[in-house]
């Protein structure tokens, strides 16, 4: 009788990380999180392995965490609340600004969309590369430059989201969308920052919608010199 053998390498620290997200996951059921591939993805992407190790305490809390560069990494809620109005699909090409950490793009890659992230500060768009490579996420184009241009990316997208409050809405980004497509970010309403969802209808046609208020950084646009 021949076993099978048995392999001997060590858990990776994201494979450590993720056996403990289901509490976390409970906890974001429980404030009204319901669309199963969001959940699905947050229970296998460890939070704690893209948060600042000095905040690994409150990495599965519901709290924003500062991040370098003078940004934050969004509060669970508010990531699952945007995902889940964002309504990624398998296969789908989604562009995304404002890499932060990370977190938000693995996130994207594991619900199976074909993710391209844009960061404008080249700290956190190398470090979040890092991870998300150590992650196993090898399947991400990244881009270092001013998302809320574009980019230097190529062709439309299914989906468009933006980690952040529009400082204003470029025709860059809303003519990416294919028809059919939406773009989810956060966008001033009345004083307050709001979600908006921007729709894209099969003539060409925008449309908008605004949410439930939300606690996001301002996205900003990278300085040109003239």
């Amino acid at each position: 009788m021949v076993s099978a053998a048995l392999s001997l390498d060590p858990p990776s620290e994201f494979e450590l990380l993720r056996q403990g997200t289901a509490a976390f996951v409970l906890s974001l059921r429980e404030r009204g999180v319901f669309d199963l591939n969001v959940l699905r993805a947050m229970e296998t992407v460890p939070r704690d392995f893209f948060a600042p190790r000095r905040f690994a305490d409150l990495a599965r809390s519901d709290v924003a965490l500062p991040i370098p560069c003078g940004q934050t990494m969004t509060a669970p809620a508010v990531v699952a609340a945007m995902l889940a109005a964002l309504e990624v699909k398998p296969g789908q090409r989604i562009l995304e600004v404002g890499t932060g950490t990370g977190y938000v793009t693995a996130l994207l890659a594991r619900i199976g969309a074909e993710v391209h992230t844009i960061e404008r500060q080249p700290i956190l768009a190398e470090s979040a590369e890092r991870r998300l490579q150590l992650a196993g996420f090898s399947r991400i184009k990244h881009v270092c430059g001013d998302g809320l241009e574009g980019g230097d990316t190529q062709g439309r997208y299914h989906r468009i989201l933006l980690n952040g409050v529009l400082p204003y809405l470029s025709p860059a980004l809303t003519s990416r969308l294919v028809a059919g497509g939406r773009l989810v970010g956060g966008a001033i309403q009345n004083g307050v920052p709001q979600l908006l969802t921007i729709f894209r209808d099969e003539e060409g046609d925008l449309s908008h919608a605004f949410g439930a208020p939300v606690r996001l950084s301002p996205l900003v646009a990278c300085r040109h010199d003239p």
